[in-house]
């Protein structure tokens, strides 16, 4: 029996027929998403740290009077130790939720190069602040740390009380600043990492992390 034509209504037998949504492959995904907390304590760190850099480079490189200096140390020393609460807290969330698995498609050495980012960049998170509280503690110029100008914050012990901190306060100020720079190239290769992720390996990683769903890319490259 002859077959007739196939029926117009099949898929991929039309090819004016527009793209339906479920035919398009989305981003792979592997392994849920990050929990609420997660997501809000690593966008607050982000968000500071960002600030926290960007002071930092005006207050050193920037021609400013006195006054806008001492306001803008304050305000860096205030979301410095934020941002060290909040990384205590992230951690203390990982220790009890686990994160999602990375992509079994990943090489054994990406992985590992994955959780070493992770946790070079937890180590920055609390070594800036700690440096940067060690910094103020054994300045010769002992000024007050109030957070927001509202939350008194004392110095670490035994610092202040030093007889000479005048080369402690270098040092400190030395291991602050190389942590910075530090952190500026750890951001750069984990927001690196993280676009390769979503518009070259076409995986679900960026989007575990972001409050919304981001539109895939393959998506996005259909008409």
């Amino acid at each position: 029996m002859k077959r007739g034509p196939a029926s117009p209504d099949r898929a991929g037998s039309n090819p004016a027929q527009p793209v339906s949504a479920s035919s398009v492959p989305a981003l792979s995904v592997t392994g849920g998403r990050y929990t609420a907390i997660a997501m809000i304590l690593h966008w607050v760190m982000a968000i500071g740290i960002l600030a926290l850099l960007g002071i930092g480079l005006v207050m050193v490189h920037g021609s400013l009077d006195p006054g806008t200096v001492f306001r803008l140390f304050q305000l860096h020393k205030s979301i410095g130790i934020t941002i060290l609460l909040a990384a205590l807290l992230r951690l203390v969330w990982r220790l009890f939720h686990h994160p999602p698995v990375l992509p079994s498609g990943m090489r054994v050495l990406e992985k590992r190069l994955a959780r070493f980012g992770h946790w070079a960049l937890y180590g920055e998170m609390l070594f800036l602040p700690l440096s940067g509280w060690a910094l103020v503690s054994s300045s010769v110029f002992a000024i007050p740390t109030v957070l927001y100008g509202v939350i008194p914050w004392p110095d670490l012990p035994y610092l202040p009380h030093l007889a000479d901190k005048k080369p402690v306060e270098d040092f400190f100020a030395t291991l602050h600043a190389y942590g910075a720079w530090g952190l500026i190239v750890l951001i750069v290769l984990h927001v690196g990492a993280a676009l390769r992720h979503h518009f070259m390996l076409r995986d679900d990683v960026l989007q575990r992390m972001l409050p919304w769903r981001a539109i895939p890319v393959s998506a996005k490259e259909k008409p």
